[in-house]
C-alpha cells in the first residue's frame, strides 16, 4: 500500500511539473477535445430524439452516465493493459494525470487579459476574456473585465487545479479523468438559460456534487496562501465563510470568497450570459479598488493553493510510511 501511494505521489508531482513546464500545447491531442466532441454529439442526438422538455432533461442524465463512464474506463483500460510494463505504465499514468491539470493554461489565458489591459487595449482584453468566460464581454468596462478574469481564475483554481489533483490522490488517473469529463459537461451544458436548462440540469448538478468538497478545500488553501498577496489568513477565512452562499452555484463562492478576502476586494455582481441578465450578489469587502494587478495576485493564490495541497499530500504519504 505504501509503495502504491509513494508511486502515485511521484507520478502526480511529475504530472504537475509537466503541466508547469509545457501546459496544454496545441499540438497535443488533449483528451478533453474528444470528451467535448462526445458531449457535443450526445447533445445533438438528445435534441433530435427528444420531443419534450422532460425527455431532454432525462437525456441529460444519460449524457452524465455515458461521459463519466467513458472518461473513467478509457484510461483505466489503457493503464491496466500497460501495468505489466513498469516504465510504460508510469509514463502513461503521468500523461493522463498531466492532461487533467490546467494550472499553466489558466495562468496563460488569464494573464493575456492583463497584458492587453496593460497596453490599454480594452477591445483586445474583451476578446481574450471571451475565450475563458461564458458571459458576454463585448461591452464590459475595464473594471468588469478584471472582475470577470479574477473570478474565473479563482473559480477554476478549484475546477482546473485542486479538484483534479484531489481526485488523482483518491483514485488515480481514471478518477481524475472522470472528474474532468464531468467538469467539461458542466462547462458545455450547465447553463441556467432557455437553451440548456433542461439538457444541462443533470450535468450541472453532477458537477456541483463532484466539486462540493474540492471547492471548500480550495477555499481553505487560498486562505492559507493569502500572505502571498499581503493578505490575512483569518480575514480571508471570515470573508469566505460569511459570503459562501453569495452565488447561484453552491461551490463557486468558496474560492471566490477566499480570493476576495485575501486581496481585500469585492467580486460578484450582474453578468450577461447568452443575452440573458444574471443577477449575482457581491462577495468580499471593497477595502481596495479592484484593478488589473489583482489578476496577477489571483494567479499567485492559485499557485499557492496548489503547492500547499501537494506539500500536505507528501507529508501525509511520509507519515503513512513511517507509521506502517
Amino acid at each position: 500500500m505504501e509503495i502504491l501511494m509513494a508511486s502515485n505521489v511521484i507520478d502526480l508531482i511529475l504530472a504537475v511539473v509537466l503541466d508547469l513546464l509545457i501546459g496544454d500545447p496545441y499540438w497535443f491531442p488533449h483528451p478533453v477535445i474528444y470528451i467535448g466532441k462526445l458531449i457535443s454529439a450526445l447533445d445533438k442526438l438528445g435534441r433530435k430524439l427528444c420531443k419534450t422538455n422532460k425527455q431532454i432533461k432525462v437525456f441529460g442524465g444519460i449524457i452524465v452516465v455515458v461521459v463519466a463512464f467513458c472518461s473513467f474506463l478509457v484510461p483505466f483500460i489503457i493503464l491496466k493493459i500497460s501495468s505489466e510494463v513498469f516504465l510504460l505504465y508510469h509514463i502513461l499514468n503521468i500523461i493522463f494525470l498531466w492532461t487533467t491539470i490546467a494550472t499553466r493554461g489558466l495562468h496563460k489565458e488569464g494573464i493575456k487579459v492583463y497584458d492587453s489591459l496593460a497596453k490599454n487595449d480594452i477591445d483586445d482584453a474583451r476578446v481574450k476574456l471571451s475565450y475563458i468566460v461564458g458571459r458576454d464581454t463585448k461591452t464590459l468596462s475595464e473594471y468588469e473585465i478584471v472582475r470577470a478574469d479574477v473570478e474565473t481564475i479563482a473559480e477554476n483554481t478549484a475546477d482546473g487545479v485542486i479538484a483534479p489533483i484531489l481526485y488523482a490522490i483518491m483514485g488515480g488517473a481514471p478518477l481524475a479523468m472522470m472528474y474532468k469529463g464531468i467538469n467539461t459537461m458542466d462547462s458545455m451544458l450547465g447553463y441556467i438559460n432557455e437553451k440548456y436548462k433542461y439538457i444541462g440540469f443533470f450535468p450541472a448538478k453532477t458537477d456541483d456534487v463532484f466539486n462540493f468538497i474540492p471547492a471548500r478545500i480550495t477555499g481553505m488553501l487560498i486562505c492559507l496562501a493569502a500572505p502571498l498577496v499581503q493578505g490575512n489568513i483569518t480575514q480571508s477565512l471570515k470573508v469566505m465563510i460569511r459570503d459562501r452562499k453569495n452565488h447561484k452555484s453552491p461551490n463557486c463562492a468558496y474560492p471566490e470568497g477566499a480570493a476576495a478576502g485575501a486581496m481585500r476586494v469585492q467580486l460578484g455582481g450582474t453578468n450577461i450570459y447568452f443575452g440573458e441578465i444574471m443577477y449575482k450578489p457581491t462577495i468580499g469587502n471593497k477595502i481596495k479598488d479592484l484593478g488589473k494587478e489583482h489578476i496577477i495576485d489571483t494567479i499567485r493564490l492559485m499557485y499557492g493553493a496548489m503547492f500547499y495541497l501537494l506539500i500536505l499530500y507528501v507529508i501525509y504519504v511520509i507519515l503513512m510510511y513511517l507509521w506502517r
